[in-house]
């Protein structure tokens, strides 16, 4: 997280330039904003609360569809009529649907570009908020000497060219712990927070001016950091104008700081800043009450419908906006804490469970199913704990493949310290490079 000195080192600025000044600049390269990235950028959007994956992806017909209507008798979500669920396809017996407030990313499941990872989670007992979270973004499974985010290791594996503006960013007020420990993310919520905006426009070339005077003086570090962030904060104030953003393609993005989130996302994509990796989080999944089942106006509708807003708007700002096809090369990995228990409670809401659902959207997913369901039927032991969806398929298997096929990084051993990857589950294609030839493995199950 930025340090003390670094906050203050420019201290009547915007947050943004603090925070970039300690990032790691050298020799700044600025692609030309409009052109497709040539590299992968993978977005983290962390769904914080513990979503409920039994109404988000449910099932729909077929052997366990009985045992979640008896589970779940006042916020089940129907299977006929205005509100049913929309129907995806068949996994173990069950033919799966999802949620009606998601009804903008089952349109871009129809295009294959949506996968549903079932069953999926943290395989550790906890079902503490902050522990599970801590553990996910760290990239670990009960190891708590672990002091970097999975991220963080990643981009320290990673082989980046030198000069990238814009590597990792947190769209948040502070960066969460998949950058833990890095020198290179920056937090912002929004462009402002990007460039000098104190006092009237026109000091505001004085101040650069002062600034880099005040850096010339400086030891070498702060002042190749701190010039190049100015240079970053230039470029962005020059091409994302304040307060003024039109999405392709004619997208729509849900009102509110998720979709302004999803939006900024999208811009710095477009700008050529080098971006590689994003966090962004969606809170209020801890449905202990009140959860409903589906309808507009009932909460859960509301999350989901929010959740899928998003997506669908950011997806439809990048697939071929400008005759440039951002899709392709941009991929949104979603994950919760844990899921919900298998049981409504006394309050029409879903208490703290284990199993869950991500979900991964992007040009070049391969959409579909995956995993291994385990059922839903108490009486034949196929519950963890007699209450929880099981979990068949760690976090980081998920994780794994897109740090494989879609970042091109087989370190998988560095970045998940003693996890062993057993492959790929198939929803990402190949990283367009390869990693096969010249005798190159894919993956890499090596400890750092």
């Amino acid at each position: 997280m930025p340090s003390p000195t670094r906050r203050g080192f420019l201290m009547g600025c915007s947050a943004a330039i603090a925070n970039l000044a300690a990032a790691r600049f050298t020799n700044v390269v600025f692609a030309d904003p409009g052109t497709t990235p040539d590299h992968e950028v993978l977005v983290v959007l962390f769904l914080r609360g513990g979503m409920d994956g039994l109404n988000y992806v449910l099932p729909l017909a077929g052997v366990d569809r009985p045992h979640y209507l008896a589970a779940r008798p006042s916020i089940a979500v129907p299977d006929s009529g205005a509100n049913a669920a929309l129907a995806l396809s068949e996994m173990g017996g069950t033919l799966f649907g999802l949620h009606p407030g998601a009804a903008p990313l089952h349109e871009l499941w129809q295009d294959g570009r949506v996968a549903f990872v079932h069953a999926c989670g943290l395989a550790t007992p906890s079902r503490s908020h902050f522990d599970n979270q801590a553990q996910i973004e760290l990239g670990t499974a009960g190891n708590g000497s672990t002091t970097t985010g999975w991220l963080t290791r990643h981009f320290l594996s990673a082989s980046l060219p030198p000069g990238i503006v814009m590597p990792s960013l947190a769209v948040s007020s502070t960066i969460q712990t998949a950058f833990q420990a890095s020198t290179e993310a920056i937090a912002m919520t929004n462009r402002d927070d990007f460039v000098i905006n104190t006092g009237p426009s026109t000091w505001r070339d004085a101040q650069k001016t002062a600034l880099r005077n005040i850096l010339e003086s400086s030891g070498d570090y702060l002042h190749s950091r701190g010039v190049e962030a100015l240079d970053a904060s230039t470029l962005i104030e020059l091409n994302v104008p304040s307060g003024g953003y039109t999405p392709a393609n004619g997208a729509v993005y849900p009102s509110g700081a998720f979709g302004d989130a999803m939006k900024l996302i999208a811009q710095m994509i477009k700008l050529g800043l080098g971006l590689r990796a994003v966090t962004v989080d969606l809170g209020g999944w801890d449905t202990h009450n009140g959860q409903g089942s589906a309808g507009a106006g009932t909460y859960f509708h509301n999350q989901v419908n929010q959740l899928a807003q998003g997506l669908h708007g950011f997806y439809t700002d990048l697939d071929g906006a400008g005759g440039e096809n951002y899709a392709s090369k941009a991929t949104v990995a979603v994950m919760s804490e844990f899921g919900r228990r298998v049981a409504q409670n006394a309050d029409s809401g879903t208490d703290h469970g284990h199993g869950g659902v991500m979900t991964v959207l992007g040009g070049r997913v391969n959409g579909g199913l995956y995993g291994d369901w385990p059922g839903l039927d108490l009486a034949g032991g196929q519950l963890y704990d007699n209450a929880d969806l099981a979990i068949t398929t760690d976090f980081r298997t998920v994780l794994a493949e897109l740090l494989v096929e879609r970042l091109g990084n087989p370190d998988v051993g560095f970045v998940f310290p003693g996890f062993a990857y057993p492959g790929p589950l198939g929803f990402a294609t190949l990283f367009r490079d390869g990693f096969e030839s010249g005798g190159v493995a894919r993956w890499s199950a090596g400890a750092p």
